[in-house]
């Protein structure tokens, strides 16, 4: 069994290595390459590139580095035409994976999407491409075949990996203990993202934000994880805005960070899941370059970006974009719910029964719902 697969960022790496490891119970002699991270070289993944190279947040930003990642797709194309994979599958990255299945499709060669394009949220014009482009969608969110369904696609509901990683209950004493932060104290996590375009907008308003928290209540511990692309970036940003030593940067350990605060500061995305599975109150804030912010929001079908709120369809937790993105405001939304444990603990129950949905055992259902599409 050859598969050849695609993720262009950290959570599609997390995601794909779930899938492999649940597909290797299939296919014990599973050989699997293209474009991974290493989560998934860690289970004997093949990378050609780093999905770090693909790694881009906004239209902008990928107009800048069209020729570079174009260049990477058609040879990535190129190959597989040359030594066919029995199939391909495309985590995420729908922008790119998507004109990689369509060649793919149109040779025969099986091609299905981990992570249903967000078609419900924004672009519902990429449609027409996404029906000619896979087989099958694989769906992390329970109200997307349906949705599929109506347009010609077919999709399984596989849930979200996530919840299955992430217990019920999780324990904020033993993750305050693993990161050596006070277990008595009011822990702040600040997650400005995993890409360097977030951290370029965001570091600096969530540090600027942390530092009027403190101004306020100076007992407040913060707690920032990251991973070794973007250390350079958050210490230059600590020395500048007067934060060094009074952030604690962990390296990789967001589930712990999440897991071990009472309010998080958090990137519009995957983390915002994360946190909302990890039952934890959150403020969330996105920011990129003006143009791209234009051309998407204008795109947008949703009231909501974070991810709690468009699956809860409510406003449960505050969402600040673009020239909302202030540290006065960010620093004062992230205090309330410090103020108001009531509110923390209805949204807490809220966050509960979202997880139990969510829970459903991706590796095993994706892997059952390849098999019946290649008929193994």
């Amino acid at each position: 069994m050859r598969v050849s697969m695609v993720v262009a960022e950290r959570s599609g790496d997390q995601l794909a290595a779930l899938l492999l490891g649940g597909m290797r119970q299939a296919w014990p002699d599973l050989q699997a390459s293209g474009i991974g991270g290493p989560q998934m070289q860690a289970l004997g993944f093949t990378s050609h590139w780093s999905c770090d190279e693909l790694s881009v947040r906004g239209l902008v930003e990928a107009l800048m580095r069209y020729r570079h990642i174009t260049g990477i797709r058609r040879q990535l194309i190129d190959d597989l035409m040359a030594r066919p994979p029995d199939l391909f599958v495309g985590v995420d990255a729908s922008d790119f994976n998507l004109s990689v299945e369509r060649e793919l499709n149109q040779r025969g060669i099986p091609a299905i999407q981990l992570v249903c394009p967000s078609i419900w949220a924004w672009r519902p014009e990429r449609v027409t491409k996404i029906r000619e482009s896979v087989r099958h969608i694989l769906c992390l969110y329970p109200f997307e075949p349906a949705l599929l369904a109506e347009h010609g696609i077919e999709g399984t509901f596989v849930g979200h990996p996530v919840a299955d990683v992430i217990p019920l209950e999780p324990d904020r004493a033993a993750a305050r203990q693993a990161l050596a932060l006070d277990p008595a104290a009011q822990v702040v996590a600040l997650l400005p993202g995993s890409r360097p375009a977030e951290i370029r907008y965001l570091i600096q308003p969530f540090l600027q934000a942390a530092r009027r928290m403190l101004e306020q209540r100076p007992q407040l511990q913060f707690v920032l994880p990251t991973h070794e692309l973007l250390l350079p970036a958050i210490e230059q940003a600590l020395q500048a805005t007067g934060m060094h030593g009074r952030v604690k940067v962990v390296m990789g350990q967001s589930h712990a960070v999440q897991a071990a605060c009472d309010v998080a500061l958090v990137a519009s995305g995957t983390a915002t899941l994360e946190t909302a599975l990890f039952k934890r109150p959150m403020v969330i804030a996105y920011k990129m370059q003006w143009l791209s912010w234009r051309m998407a929001n204008g795109k947008r079908l949703l009231p909501w970006v974070g991810l709690p709120n468009i699956l809860c369809n409510d406003s449960l937790v505050p969402e600040f974009l673009q020239e909302q993105v202030q540290p006065e405001a960010l620093a004062q939304a992230v205090l309330a719910w410090l103020d108001d444990p009531a509110a923390v603990n209805r949204l807490q129950q809220r966050f509960t029964a979202l997880h139990h949905e969510l829970r459903q055992d991706m590796p095993t259902l994706s892997t059952h719902a390849i098999q019946k599409i290649l008929g193994a």
